[in-house]
């Protein structure tokens, strides 16, 4: 598994910008990829600053584009399709924010990190029907400020990111993190099958 996740990654990694869109992309659909653009963007600048903007944008870009399939299957299934990815508990705290200020909740969940729901509030602001294109400005916006952040903060903690990563604890970190990944994801997908949802974008 680590070197299946080590070769994945440095395969992203050669890729600059277009490796973080497409891992964006992956990570803001129903696929379970935490923080995963974030450490992409952290060891893409902390290799060349001199593209810092560059790669915030084009994780904020690829953010806004994986938040199509999400919005596609929400928006057509409803509220109906909701009920069947996550608790009656959960629906309704959802329901709660997107009525007391949509675009706050949306921001809020697009900075904050995991375990935050953010694929759930996505889906309740969709299924909802909150405007689309203002929802992926949102996206984009939101994403794009906390990329910029995340890149600052590589620029500035430089020297401890790369003694970090040669760490061998880092290593135990990658395993344990591709093994989540694999295993969050594939929960996602099946959840989502079964539930009937992924059939609605055919």
């Amino acid at each position: 598994m680590s070197e299946f996740a080590s070769h994945a990654f440095q395969f992203l990694l050669h890729f600059g910008a277009l490796g973080l869109i497409v891992l964006s992309i992956l990570d803001s659909s129903f696929l379970f990829l935490p923080i995963g653009n974030d450490l992409l963007l952290i060891a893409l600048v902390s290799r060349d600053s001199s593209h810092f903007l560059l790669y915030a944008v084009a994780a904020a870009a690829g953010s806004a584009i994986g938040v199509w399939t999400v919005d596609a299957i929400s928006r057509k299934s409803g509220e109906e399709g909701l009920t069947k990815i996550t608790s009656k508990k959960r629906l309704e705290y959802l329901k709660k924010k997107m009525k007391q200020n949509a675009a706050i909740a949306i921001v809020l969940a697009c900075l904050a990190p995991p375990p935050f729901p953010f694929t759930a509030m996505i889906a309740a602001a969709s299924a909802l029907q909150y405007p689309r294109l203002r929802l992926f400005i949102l996206v984009f916006s939101a994403r794009l400020g906390r990329f910029l952040l995340v890149g600052l903060a590589a620029i500035y903690f430089h020297e401890e990111i790369m003694r970090i990563a040669r760490s061998r604890e880092f290593m135990w970190f990658m395993e344990a993190f591709a093994l989540l990944c694999v295993v969050g994801s594939a929960y996602s997908i099946w959840r989502w099958s079964h539930a009937g949802l992924l059939k609605s974008t055919r």
